[in-house]
C-alpha cells in the first residue's frame, strides 16, 4: 500500500511538473505575443509621429500663406482642417503610448511569472527525485517484510502451544482470583465491623469525657457549697471554730460569689464539649490545601502553555500577514498605475510595529499630484484607489464569480473606460466572470450580455436579456441595411 501511495505521489508530481512546463510554455508564448504587439505598434507610432510633423508643417505653411491668399474663409477652413488633423494625430499618439506602456507592463509580469514557474519546475523536479528515493526505500522495506513473513511461517504452531499453556495458567489464575475474592469479601466485612466498633468506641469515649466534665463541675459546686456551709458554721460557732475563716461573711459577698459561680458555669457551658475530631479535620484541611496547591500549579502550567501557544499563533499570524500584505501591496501598485495611467501608490502599516495591532494607511500619488493620504484625494480618485485595493486583494485570492454593485457611479467617462479595460484584462487572465450592477451607458456598452427589467404595461414587469455580441453580428451582417 505504501509503494502504491508513493507511485501515486510520483504520478501526481509528474503531472504537476507537466502542467508547470505547459504553463511556462504558455507564458513564453504570451510574452512573445506581447513583444510582437509592441513591435507592431512601433511603426504605427512612427507613422503617427510623421503625420504629426506633416500636420505641423502644413499648419506653418498655411500660416505663411495666409497673407497672400485673398479668400479669408478658405484659409480659415484649411487652418481648421489642419488643426483637426493635428488633434487626431496627437490623440492617436497618446493612445499608442498608453497601449505600449500596458504591453510593457504585461511583458514584465509575464517574465516574472515565467521565472516563478521555472522555480516551481525545479521544486517539482526535486520532489520527483525525493519520491524516487522514497520508492526505493519502500521497496527495500517490502523485501524485509517479505523475509520476516517467511521467517514467521512457523509462528502459528508455536502460538497455539503458547495459547494452550496460557489457557491453563489462566484457569489457575481464575481459581486463585476466586479464592482471593472470597478472602477480600471477608476482610471487607471485618473492616466494616471494625469501623463500626471504632465509631461506637469513639461515641462511648465522648460520652465518658462529657460525664467526666460534668462530674468535675458537680465537684466544684460541692466544694462551693461546702465553703458556704463552712462560712455558715463559722458564723454560727464563732471565731474559735477550727474551720478556716473566710475574708468576707456578708450577703453581698455571698451574692457576689454566687454570681461569679453562675458566670463561670455559663462560660463553661458556652465553651461546649471538647472536639475530638480536631486532628482528623486538620488532616482533611491539609489534604485539601495540598490538592488546591497542586491544582494552582497545574493551572499556572496551563496558563504558561496557553501563553506560549498564543505567542506561536501571533508569530505565525504576523508572518502570514506580512506575506499577504506584501502581495497585496505589489498588486495594488500595479493596478493603481494601470487605472490612473501613471502615478504611484503604496500601502503602509501605521500606529504600531506589531502588524497585528497596526492600522492600514493608503498613500496615493495620481499623475500630476503630490503623494498624499487617501482622505486628501477627490471623490473620483478615492473611488479608483479603493477599486485598485479591492481588485488587488481579489487577484491575490481570485474567485470564479465577482459581483460589482454601482462601482462606476462616482467615475467620469474616461475612468469608466479604464475600469472596463481592467475588467476585460482580469477576466482574460483569471477566467473570472464579473456581474456588474450599473446604470452607466459606457459600462453597459462594454459588457457581453445585459439583463434588465422593463414595464411595457403598467404594473407588469418583464425581465429582458440582450447578447451584445450577437446583436453586433446581426447588425453588421450581410443582410443589415446600408
Amino acid at each position: 500500500a505504501t509503494e502504491a501511495e508513493a507511485g501515486r505521489a510520483r504520478a501526481a508530481a509528474e503531472q504537476a511538473l507537466e502542467e508547470a512546463r505547459a504553463a511556462a510554455a504558455r507564458l513564453a508564448a504570451e510574452a512573445s505575443e506581447a513583444e510582437n504587439r509592441i513591435a507592431a505598434l512601433a511603426p504605427q507610432l512612427e507613422r503617427l509621429t510623421a503625420e504629426l510633423t506633416e500636420a505641423e508643417a502644413a499648419l506653418a505653411a498655411l500660416r505663411e500663406a495666409q497673407g497672400a491668399l485673398p479668400d479669408l474663409a478658405a484659409i480659415r477652413a484649411g487652418v481648421d482642417a489642419a488643426r483637426e488633423a493635428l488633434s487626431a494625430a496627437r490623440i492617436g499618439e497618446v493612445t499608442a503610448l498608453e497601449a505600449l506602456a500596458a504591453l510593457r507592463a504585461e511583458r514584465d509580469r509575464i517574465a516574472a511569472r515565467r521565472e516563478t514557474l521555472v522555480a516551481e519546475q525545479a521544486d517539482w523536479s526535486s520532489r520527483r527525485a525525493d519520491a524516487a528515493t522514497r520508492r526505493e526505500e519502500l521497496a527495500a522495506r517490502a523485501a524485509e517484510a517479505r523475509a520476516e513473513r517467511d521467517g514467521l511461517a512457523e509462528a502459528p504452531e508455536e502460538a497455539a502451544a503458547r495459547r494452550a499453556a496460557a489457557g491453563q495458567v489462566l484457569a489457575e489464575a481464575e481459581a486463585a482470583h476466586a479464592a482471593c475474592l472470597a478472602a477480600l469479601t471477608e476482610a471487607e466485612a471485618a473492616a466494616r465491623q471494625a469501623a463500626e466498633d471504632r465509631r461506637n468506641a469513639d461515641a462511648a469515649f465522648a460520652a465518658a469525657r462529657e460525664a467526666q466534665v460534668k462530674a468535675e463541675g458537680q465537684a466544684s459546686q460541692a466544694e462551693t457549697a461546702m465553703a458556704a456551709v463552712r462560712e455558715r458554721v463559722v458564723e454560727r460557732l464563732g471565731e474559735e471554730a477550727t474551720l478556716p475563716t473566710p475574708e468576707e461573711l456578708t450577703d453581698a459577698a455571698e451574692e457576689k460569689a454566687r454570681r461569679k459561680l453562675e458566670r463561670l458555669t455559663r462560660e463553661r457551658e458556652e465553651m461546649g464539649p471538647v472536639n475530638l475530631r480536631a486532628d482528623v479535620e486538620m488532616d482533611e484541611l491539609e489534604t485539601r490545601i495540598g490538592s488546591i496547591t497542586s491544582e494552582r500549579e497545574e493551572i499556572g502550567a496551563a496558563i504558561a502553555k496557553l501563553r506560549g501557544s498564543i505567542g506561536h499563533l501571533n508569530r505565525e499570524g504576523r508572518e502570514r500577514l506580512r506575506v499577504v500584505f506584501d502581495k497585496v501591496d505589489a498588486e495594488f501598485r500595479a493596478l493603481f498605475g494601470r487605472l490612473f495611467g501613471g502615478g504611484r501608490a503604496h500601502l503602509a502599516l501605521v500606529g504600531s510595529e506589531d502588524p497585528l495591532e497596526a492600522g492600514l494607511e493608503i498613500y496615493a500619488e495620481p499623475p500630476g499630484k503630490k503623494l498624499a493620504a487617501l482622505s486628501l484625494l477627490s471623490g473620483g480618485e478615492q473611488a479608483l484607489t479603493a477599486l485598485s485595493l479591492i481588485f488587488a486583494v481579489f487577484r491575490c485570492h481570485p474567485a470564479p464569480v465577482c459581483v460589482l454593485d454601482e462601482v462606476d457611479a462616482p467615475l467620469d467617462d474616461a475612468n469608466v473606460e479604464r475600469l472596463c479595460d481592467l475588467l476585460d484584462g482580469m477576466a482574460a487572465e483569471s477566467g473570472t466572470r464579473f456581474l456588474v450592477v450599473t446604470h452607466h451607458p459606457l459600462t453597459m456598452a462594454r459588457m457581453h450580455r445585459l439583463y434588465g427589467v422593463t414595464m411595457q404595461e403598467r404594473g407588469v414587469s418583464r425581465l429582458l436579456s440582450v447578447d451584445l455580441g450577437r446583436a453586433v453580428e446581426l447588425a453588421e451582417g450581410p443582410g443589415a441595411p446600408a
